[in-house]
């Protein structure tokens, strides 16, 4: 197998790869403190249940939308004035939903605001773009470590800036504020992030959405892959999203012990991700980290359904955490290595839209497993889903060594 040389524009700047880590940090710091009050907010202009479910699923519907579109845009007209725009357009839309009139426009502001931050793709394309093959995974976890960090950090900020009493104006300082570190975020690309690809002048053919799909899915690596973030993503999203109501009924748990749990999950993502991750991949590779990763938390949501109480939950938490972040930087990294330059932004995408597609599937099927055949449930689904994974990765491993670069 051979691999194209990505087209640069320049070598980066010192300050890109933090500048591009705190755009991910901020990102996650505004959904992270937009996420906890979406219940109360939504409740605020008295909507029902089922439109409080369309309000959280609106974002992931837009970053299925978003994220192959800009990774395709970003390929073409290079990654920096694709994050200068998506970044200020989510600015914007956070800006407009603290002022949204009713229910059905921050349905709409919302589903642009997912669009718009679907943005994932072109920071790494930017990073595959400007990193050796070998460094890729590690460099590629440390978005996960931005991304944990900022999700840790944004719900306690929330809750010390709304003020539900006052109805929908209470939510609207949260929401002004998450724009603010928006334009934040898009001034350091502005000032700091220098261009990583050249502008490509004449024509450049690039395949549409449907027709780089067919690619993907024809191609031996790139399809397992995409077919694990998909399994994978909905067993884990929709253990995530129940996790809360299996703690209530099992041990009568709160918002303290499952935000406690919850609070131990993110800080073990960002260990594993920032000192782990990277040389565990260099040393093993990255199927097999993949691999590993997916066993580990095949053990631990197994188990969970048996656990006593909250100093055994917590524990096969941490490990399921440390799974999925030994685990899942490979598949971004395999991807970029399996994929042209001048199709990292699309192909990362698609592997994005996928994930993201897991994130609407997942909570409303282990919902449905919850609720009507078992409350231990979703963990037997995600094990059960999860387990092919393993070989779904080792199966990518093997077909690397044969594979031609997807073009």
């Amino acid at each position: 197998m051979t691999e194209t040389a990505p087209t640069r524009a320049a070598e980066p700047s010192a300050a890109a790869l933090p500048t591009l880590l705190f755009v991910v940090f901020m990102n996650l710091l505004g959904f992270g403190m937009v996420i906890p009050l979406l219940p109360f907010y939504a409740a605020s202009f008295h909507a029902p249940p089922w439109q409080v479910a369309l309000i959280f699923s609106a974002y992931s519907i837009g970053s299925f939308i978003g994220e192959p579109f800009w990774g395709r845009l970003s390929d073409r007209i290079g990654r920096k004035p694709v994050l200068l725009s998506t970044l200020t357009c989510n600015c914007l839309c956070y800006g407009l939903i603290a002022f949204a009139p009713n229910i059905y426009a921050a349905f709409v502001i919302r589903l642009f605001g997912g669009m718009f931050a679907g943005n994932g793709s072109v920071v790494q394309g930017y990073i595959a773009d400007v990193t050796a093959p070998e460094e890729r995974a590690g460099k590629l976890a440390r978005i996960g470590v931005a991304f944990n960090v900022g999700f840790i950090v944004g719900p306690t900020l929330s809750g010390l800036l709304a003020q539900p009493a006052l109805g929908p104006t209470g939510f609207r300082i949260p929401f002004l504020v998450a724009a603010v570190l928006g334009g934040g975020s898009a001034l350091g690309v502005l000032l700091l992030v220098k261009e990583s690809r050249a502008r490509h002048h004449g024509p450049m053919h690039q395949p549409n959405r449907w027709a780089m799909l067919g690619k993907a899915v024809a191609h031996p690596v790139i399809s397992r892959l995409l077919l694990l973030t998909l399994v994978s993503g909905a067993a884990f999203t929709g253990i995530e999203s129940t996790f809360g109501l299996w703690g209530q009924h099992r041990f009568g748990w709160g918002p303290r012990q499952i935000g406690l749990v919850f609070g131990f999950v993110g800080v073990t993502n960002a260990i594993a991700q920032w000192f782990f991750t990277g040389r565990l991949s260099k040393r093993f590779g990255e199927a097999r980290m993949l691999a590993a990763g997916m066993g580990l938390t095949v053990v631990a949501t197994a188990v969970l359904p048996f656990s006593t109480g909250i100093m055994s939950t917590t524990p096969l938490m941490v490990l399921m955490a440390f799974g999925q972040s030994v685990a899942f930087p490979n598949v971004s990294a395999l991807i970029s290595r399996n994929s042209e330059a001048d199709r990292q932004g699309q192909t990362l995408g698609l592997n994005n839209a996928t994930g993201a597609l897991a994130r609407v599937a997942g909570p409303l099927c282990a919902g449905l497993v919850f609720s009507g055949i078992s409350v231990n449930g979703p963990f037997w689904m995600g094990a059960a889903i999860v387990a092919p994974a393993i070989f779904l990765a080792l199966a990518a491993g093997r077909a690397v060594k044969r594979a031609t670069v997807l073009s």
